[in-house]
């Protein structure tokens, strides 16, 4: 089996995030590659609150301090 350190995963080209009103779920579409060979296409689900929480903490490394989000309805 190959180690998890040689998969990673990106956001799918031209694929949009999907956003559901009714159940405040977001859909990030990714492409999931090993040692750079792609493998396929996933949807990384998350709820409303996973969604805001990630991007506020993804937010840290590339901008230094959290950013609040509005969030996708």
């Amino acid at each position: 089996m190959a180690s998890v350190a040689q998969w990673h995963a990106s956001p799918r080209r031209g694929a949009l995030v999907i956003t559901d009103s009714g159940t405040g779920e977001v859909r990030v579409p990714l492409s999931l590659f090993h040692l750079d060979q792609h493998q396929g296409d996933v949807d990384l689900v998350l709820s409303h609150t996973e969604a805001t929480e990630l991007q506020e903490f993804l937010s840290v490394p590339t901008a230094g301090r959290a950013i609040s989000v509005a969030a996708a309805r």
